[in-house]
């Protein structure tokens, strides 16, 4: 899978779960708890869906790291490569 494709489907995702965002530009640079206003359960939500639609499992300790959309990208990604 491409990070062009992990990217996508990542966005659906959260404008599955925040459909108040629809429209709203996400781009890779875009800091997710301070552009989009996903407190810290919405995060929660995003993740746990992501690691059940992906088959990947990101570590909470690195949860805290993650403050971008690409930030959330690059977590998937390296996980599907090591798969």
């Amino acid at each position: 899978m491409t990070r062009p494709e992990i990217l996508e489907k990542t966005k659906t995702v959260i404008f599955d779960c925040f459909p108040d965002l629809e429209g709203q530009e996400l781009t890779e640079e875009t800091v997710i708890n301070t552009e989009t206003a996903i407190d810290s359960m919405g995060f929660v939500l995003i993740i746990c869906k992501l690691e059940a639609l992906f088959d990947v499992r990101i570590p909470e300790r690195q949860w805290k790291k993650l403050s971008t959309l690409g930030d959330v990208v690059s977590a998937i990604e390296s996980r599907i490569a090591k798969a």
